[in-house]
């Protein structure tokens, strides 16, 4: 099993960290994230509570060769708090280190300060370019925002992604083809694209006249592939693009089942097969801490068949693929123009980016190796 899942890392080893940070100016209708608009008070009180977890965790770690800082907002936080938790880290020479960003909290001083402190790269939350859309998704930030975001990380020398969203209420076709455009002439290193969800308890499930349509949403996969394949991005993961040398290291972490250690509320880790995640409210986690408690909250051990199949499962979603023989010869008649063989690899086609849930469903472990006698 072991060498299944060394197989599906196809390179992406390492180890990596991520950094929860629940505080928002403004909820977005469609977020289920542990996030909070009333609770700033908390945040450096919260910040230096990661910051004595970093510490205590740091002796135990392998080099960190990747972090990734999302939220909630964390370009809303002080810099200098955030970074001071990252630095208590065992961070390794020419790591990938993400903070994720509002567009209108970016500028030059903030950008530069993140790159003097280790920071790498940014994603930035555009979602879409279009006012109207904007609304629809219960976003705030001005678009003309974007461009000035991606200079000042350009600047500073950081690399950029930009986060877009397609389906929402309102939006047209030709309104998505805007924003991808738009997205293309700020020359980003890297793309995500992704469908909207509607997930419960959030504003947006409550209002069922604004639920995406799949047949919409289909097509507006097959456009922004399209273009962004025209305009030199290659796709590497269902919904993640990047130019040459450009793929977000830490999310290929998660997608061949590495290692990573959790930080802040709500968080989650994997570490030596058992997956772990700390309490959601921002309160529990700085109450654990302050106490000198663990804040693991629940964890599952990964063994097995299971352990081999959620690698899988995950690697299918890659560019990587899986091994052909996760797939029986029988399924392989029905799956007919979802899969196609890269030698001795099983990759989605693009029709088969939008049915893979039809094709994880069939994957099975290959089978093992006889004990030797």
């Amino acid at each position: 099993m072991a060498d299944v899942i060394d197989l599906l890392a196809d390179g992406a080893a390492g180890f990596g960290a991520y950094l929860h940070v629940p505080f928002c100016r403004h909820r977005c209708d469609y977020c289920a994230f542990a996030t909070w608009t009333d609770r700033d008070e908390l945040a450096g009180r919260y910040l230096e509570a990661c910051r004595r977890h970093a510490a205590l965790l740091a002796p135990g770690l392998a080099p960190v060769t990747s972090v990734f800082v999302g939220g909630g907002t964390p370009s809303r936080v002080a810099a200098a708090e955030l970074l001071a938790v990252l630095a208590e880290l065992p961070i390794a020479d020419g790591a990938e280190v993400t903070v994720e960003c509002n567009p209108e909290d970016l500028n030059d001083a903030l950008a530069e300060t993140y790159a003097a402190g280790g920071v790498s790269r940014v994603s930035i939350g555009v979602q879409s370019f279009l006012p109207h859309v904007l609304r629809a998704l219960g976003r705030t930030h001005p678009p003309e925002a974007v461009a000035s975001a991606v200079a000042a990380a350009r600047r500073a020398g950081l690399e950029v992604n930009v986060d877009l969203i397609y389906g929402a209420a309102g939006e047209s076709g030709a309104d998505w083809c805007t924003t991808v455009e738009r997205a293309v002439g700020l020359d980003p290193d890297h793309v995500s694209a992704y469908a909207l969800t509607v997930e419960p308890g959030t504003a947006l499930y409550d209002d069922r006249a604004r639920h995406p349509d799949d047949d919409d949403q289909a097509d507006k996969y097959a456009e922004v592939s399209d273009r962004l394949e025209a305009a030199g991005y290659a796709w590497y993961e269902i919904s993640n693009w990047a130019r040459p040398g450009r793929r977000c290291r830490h999310n290929l972490l998660y997608w061949s089942m590495g290692e990573y250690v959790a930080l802040g509320c709500a968080a989650h880790g994997h570490r030596e097969g058992v997956r772990y995640w700390h309490g959601r409210t921002p309160e529990r986690y700085l109450g654990a801490i302050t106490d000198g408690r663990d804040p693991v909250a629940g964890s599952e051990h990964l063994e097995g068949d299971r352990r081999t199949l959620e690698a899988l499962q995950l690697s299918l979603r890659t560019l990587a693929g899986v091994p052909a023989a996760a797939l029986l010869p029988a399924d392989r008649v029905v799956l007919d123009g979802l899969v196609e063989d890269h030698g001795e690899r099983t990759v989605l086609t693009r029709a088969g980016r939008l049915l893979a849930n039809e094709v994880a469903v069939r994957l099975v472990p290959p089978p093992r190796e006889p004990a030797p006698t």
